[in-house]
């Protein structure tokens, strides 16, 4: 899709088909046919005019189990097509050894059942399709050579039009019997994807139309761009339609003036938008596109919306965005959410009902009944998960590749290797600090010394708190070296884990790992790596040895398990982890990483079992386990949710207060004036740590924030360090903490955000004093954001 609001649209009355409802008929039954009316006005349905309103599905981001379910949620908003991508890289991982077969990769039983659920189907096999999706789609093994040119036609480079050669050898035959022509559901299959935003080598989207036609599939195609690079490209190819991306009636107008005798539909029109890691929030979310469809409808012209429910970028899928230089890193969160009006977990949004009906109020007919939502499962009762260290990576390491391949560093698709982490070791001799600077790391990077954690470095720009309390280098820029605690010759490890690859744009060569040196307190490059390979599949998690030897160094995998007695969708809670990776039952769900906005990653009730079920997590950087809780939705209230006003609040119990020698009662924490405090017992007593107060809210709350103010009187005595945190419904079960973690020996109110819990009563417990002062535990006012429920 494309990715570049670059989209330049004019006011222009739309050319008009008409509507029609007619699915495809099944299997085995008389064959249809789809094409192209003579003035290119539209769409003809075996010669009567069609209207494509279609919905944009990937079969690779959704369960298996749930297809039907997400293409009856299509029927039911009033479409009639379903538009889906094919990832090349996902059905031929490594060169030659492809899987059409297996779980997400069935894309004949995809499009058998849609056709069984009357739908027709846009094809958009690539060979690259963006889609927000690692390399637009095209395998990384194409990366190992050195001089690749991506999207080029044979004669320029001798080895990417090879290989979607034989990818194409393998699709086609499946795809053939399936063309509308021959009774099957597919309407049209796209050439290549957005190339007018890349190129404009008319020779090269011939060169793939022709694999079509020669595998017997004769069309029709359409291509798909914006109006502006239609226009400037000419990317259109022979008896093909135009999909414009961004769309709509005024630009389907225009792209008729240009191309007069060419049939145009809006191929992508956006109801939402993607995520970066670090957004400040879930795009897209106040987009309304009922204006959009209202023209389409009206004119009776064809359009398909991107997305109608995006799904999840399950494991190491998710693409990223950068410049044309590879500068300006953006990797994209796991979940493909998308603002659609279908979520993430297949449930319909306020949009979706506003949608359907707009749509059906054009319909000669009404549409089926929505679907009934995917039951979810949120937390409850002994829900809670406190994993356990279960494995150190440090212990798991498998054989270095041949040190005669890894005398200089080099990126992961040297080695064959497609996603995961790679790491990079040798001993510096005569070591005496300095800067280690990499050029260049992709994407992130912890470093150790003597097994210490040194630090890390990053692509891009964190935020600045992240950097600091990590001490990572950011934006290719060196990390200092300290000598404190090793040894002269100490041993570097250099620990990179590869994100999205970049989707769009011209710099798709985008390789994974040290790319080209490394060097030490301005030393020649360093040679003679060890290097090692951990691509993190399925396999070598579930063959994890159980040994932790050094439970202080980061790179532990932690395991937990969860007793369920009727599976459903669910949502892990990460936002007390850091940086990593969750797999549940053997399945990856995805990374998570705690700069956001995403903190939770799906979990769909297939890939869990009715009984014990298995978390395995893996974090870059922590080494003590931290709560998981289970939740029902992606997010939780908006970044703002009310505070909860301390007028209702009652002391259920404090274990100390002083009210001999001062005014220290546990009620001048929550009374509204910051003058007043809350002190534990000190003038005949120094009541012992840990000390805490438990309160009543007054009410139930789904509560997502903590907030505490330090005693405002010039005293630092008292300050909370170490703290917990527990949300519950009961005074006698509290469960495991919400929050764990060290407050800053600081006057000033610290806000932490809580994975949205519901609960009536809030237990705060003084682990520590701050600066060591005494056994205390002060607070002048505790704060609370939620919302009633």
């Amino acid at each position: 899709m494309d990715r570049r609001r670059f989209l330049s649209l004019s006011l222009i009355t739309a050319a008009t088909t008409a509507l029609a409802t007619t699915g495809p008929a099944p299997a085995g039954a008389a064959t249809s046919r789809c094409s192209f009316t003579p003035d290119g006005s539209g769409f003809l349905l075996d010669g009567a005019p069609f209207q494509i309103r279609s919905g944009e599905l990937h079969p690779a981001r959704i369960p298996v189990e749930y297809w039907q379910h997400r293409i009856r949620m299509a029927k039911a908003m009033g479409l009639n097509t379903v538009s889906a991508y094919v990832m090349w890289n996902y059905v031929e991982e490594s060169p030659g050894v492809f899987d059409f077969t297996t779980d997400r990769r069935d894309i004949v039983s995809f499009l058998k059942l849609c056709q069984q659920e009357g739908m027709w189907v846009l094809l958009r096999p690539g060979p690259y399709v963006c889609g927000e999706w690692d390399l637009g789609g095209i395998p990384p093994y194409l990366l190992q050579y050195p001089y690749i040119k991506l999207r080029v036609k044979t004669a320029d480079d001798p080895h990417y039009m090879a290989a979607v050669t034989r990818y194409y050898g393998r699709l086609v035959p499946l795809i053939e019997p399936l063309m509308i022509d021959n009774g099957g559901p597919v309407l049209m299959v796209q050439v290549e994807n957005e190339y007018g935003s890349y190129g404009s080598d008319a020779a090269y989207l011939e060169e793939i139309r022709q694999l079509w036609l020669a595998g017997g599939v004769h069309g029709p195609f359409y291509t798909q761009d914006g109006i502006g690079q239609v226009a400037a490209n000419h990317t259109v190819v022979t008896g093909g339609a135009i999909g414009l991306s961004g769309g709509d009636a005024a630009s389907i107008a225009q792209a008729r003036s240009d191309y007069p005798t060419v049939p145009a539909m809006a191929g992508e029109v956006y109801p939402g938008w993607l995520t970066h890691w670090g957004d400040s929030t879930f795009q897209g979310q106040g987009t309304d596109i009922s204006g959009t469809l209202r023209g389409l409808m009206a004119a009776k012209l064809s359009f398909n919306l991107y997305m109608l429910h995006g799904g999840t970028s399950f494991g190491f899928t998710a693409g990223a965005n950068a410049d044309d230089s590879s500068g300006n890193y953006q990797p994209d969160i796991t979940s493909y959410d998308y603002a659609a009006p279908v979520t993430e977990q297949g449930r319909a949004t306020d949009a979706y009902t506003r949608y359907r009906t707009l749509i059906a109020g054009y319909l000669t007919s009404p549409p089926p009944a929505v679907p009934d939502p995917v039951p979810t499962l949120a937390r409850a009762g002994g829900l809670d998960l406190m994993p356990a260290r279960h494995a150190s990576l440090w212990d798991n390491l498998p054989a270095p590749l041949p040190a005669a391949r890894t005398v200089d560093p080099q990126p992961m698709e040297s080695y064959g290797q497609n996603s995961g982490l790679i790491l990079y070791s040798r001993r510096l001799t005569g070591y005496t600090g300095g800067p280690l600077a990499v050029r260049w790391v992709h994407d992130y990077a912890t470093v150790f010394l003597d097994g210490h954690y040194a630090g890390g470095l990053y692509r891009q720009t964190l935020p600045a708190a992240v950097t600091a309390a990590l001490n990572i280098a950011t934006a290719n820029n060196p990390l200092t070296l300290g000598t404190s605690g090793v040894s002269g010759s100490p041993q570097l490890d250099i620990l990179v884990e590869g994100l999205g690859r970049t989707n769009y744009g011209h710099a798709l060569v985008d390789r994974k790992g040290i790319l080209e040196t490394v060097t030490v307190n301005g030393s020649a490059p360093l040679t003679g790596w060890t290097t090692t390979s951990l691509p993190l599949d399925d396999a070598f998690v579930a063959g994890l040895q159980p040994t932790v030897t050094d439970p202080h160094r980061p790179g532990i995998f932690f395991r937990a398990q969860v007793r369920i007695d009727t599976p459903a969708d669910t949502y892990l809670d990460l936002s007390h982890w850091t940086k990593g990776v969750v797999w549940v039952n053997g399945r990856n769900l995805g990374r998570y990483w705690n700069i956001g906005p995403q903190q939770r990653l799906y979990c769909p009730a297939p890939w869990l079992r009715a009984g014990l079920n298995e978390v395995i997590v893996l974090d870059l950087h922590q080494t003590d386990p931290l709560p998981l809780t289970l939740q029902s939705t992606l997010a939780g209230p908006a970044v703002g949710s009310p505070a909860i006003g301390p007028a209702g609040w009652r002391l259920v119990y404090v274990d100390s207060q002083e009210t001999a020698a001062e005014n220290g009662a546990a009620g001048n924490a929550f009374d509204g004036n910051p003058a007043t405090f809350w002190h534990t017992q000190w003038s005949a007593l120094n009541a012992p740590l840990p000390h805490e107060i438990q309160l009543d809210l007054g009410a139930r709350y789904a509560v997502d924030s903590f907030s505490y103010l330090p005693r405002q009187d010039g005293s630092a005595n008292g300050r909370i360090g170490r703290y917990e945190i527990y949300v519950s419904d009961s005074t006698t079960a509290w469960g495991a903490p919400v929050a764990t973690g060290t407050l800053a020996d600081t006057a000033s109110r610290t806000t932490l955000t809580l994975p949205t819990t519901p609960g009536r009563y809030l237990r705060l417990r003084a682990l520590t004093e701050a600066g060591n002062r005494g056994p205390w535990t002060s607070a002048a006012e505790l704060g609370v954001t939620g919302v009633a429920i």
